[in-house]
């Protein structure tokens, strides 16, 4: 079978893999679409602060069940469209021993630390495959990026109390302003791009800032009338971006950081003492982000249409990536086709 592998920062191979067997407990599944995802340009940058050379990349999936290798009825049958939580635990550590599975001490995600699934044919334990029935292949591979959006915002237990600031309208930052809009909050986004601030009104994000080093705190002053918003979330993984976020927190406020970067942020840590802030990692999702993200997809809570930028042949993948990393700022969702159902 055939996959995609990036061997080194820049360099993408289409390269021949033996098809894999399902263990017991597994669903062999057949990869129909997979989502670009920002940690993917990343890794293909060679700036992401997880990644690995060389290695098969990809964690946003949907598939075609091909075989379940399982005695027991798993809900699912040969030709079901699913998707998958990528996100491999070791069970046995301090934090999924106290439930926090998405935090594994030894977290072993799809495409950063183990082989992704970008290739034709992959294994998954078949409790880690979730059910697409009622969605479109495009909504199904849109999933998980939703997941990791749903779960900064319940990190912070963001409600229609709070006036919210994401800063960064890329996929996760678009994803998590719709989830708190979706609990009633009052969402603004900010971005360098205007192109990306203009995809966000699209999908009812009307609220923007188009962000200026000269500009931003007087920005946020003069929405807040001085008092800064009651949760900021970081979406984008800068050193900037983050110092943005804690500048506009409100005292008593929430940070949530999502993005993920390598370099350091030298700042006036006692900010945090001065504001009482309350900050917040989110790292990953959980099943139940998998489960209310597919239900709210189905019922139309979250309207995904025109998300999905544009679709390249798998065999395309070098072009895809260099394009979308050269045109963050224009697109939202790349996709790589694997072949129709």
């Amino acid at each position: 079978m055939k996959a995609v592998r990036i061997n080194k920062p820049g360099e993408i191979e289409i390269i021949d893999m033996e098809k894999p067997q399902p263990k017991r407990g597994e669903a062999l599944l057949r990869l129909v679409y997979g989502g670009i995802c920002g940690s993917d340009i990343g890794s293909f940058s060679g700036s992401f602060a997880y990644f690995s050379y060389p290695r098969v990349p990809g964690h946003e999936l949907c598939a075609e069940v091909v075989e379940i290798n399982s005695d027991r009825d798993c809900g699912y049958k040969v030709g079901d469209l699913v998707t998958c939580n990528p996100y491999f635990n070791c069970n046995t550590c301090y934090s999924c021993r106290n439930g926090l599975v998405n935090a594994c001490m030894d977290n072993q995600t799809m495409g950063v630390q183990r082989e992704g699934g970008f290739q034709e044919y992959f294994t998954m334990p078949v409790e880690r495959v979730y059910s697409g029935e009622g969605l479109k292949k495009e909504e199904i591979v849109l999933v998980e990026p939703f997941c990791i959006g749903r779960h900064g915002i319940m990190r912070a237990s963001i409600s229609d109390k709070d006036r919210v600031l994401v800063v960064g309208a890329g996929t996760i930052g678009l994803t998590a302003a719709l989830y708190a809009k979706s609990r009633g909050a009052d969402v603004y986004i900010a971005d360098v791009s205007r192109t990306k601030l203009d995809m966000a009104k699209r999908f009812g994000i009307e609220k923007a800032i188009l962000s200026s080093p000269d500009t931003f705190l007087d920005d946020v002053d003069k929405i807040t009338d001085g008092c800064g918003f009651d949760a900021t979330v970081e979406a984008v993984g800068l050193p900037s971006t983050f110092q943005n976020c804690i500048d506009a927190a409100c005292f008593g406020g929430k940070i949530v950081l999502i993005g993920v970067g390598k370099q350091n942020l030298d700042f006036n840590f006692t900010m945090i003492q001065k504001k009482e802030l309350n900050i917040f990692g989110s790292r990953n999702a959980l099943k139940s982000d998998f489960i209310e993200t597919i239900e709210n997809i189905r019922t139309k809570k979250l309207n995904l249409d025109g998300f999905v930028t544009k679709v390249y042949p798998y065999y395309k993948a070098q072009e895809a990536f260099e394009e979308l990393r050269a045109h963050r700022g224009d697109y939202l969702k790349v996709v790589l086709d694997f072949g129709e159902v």
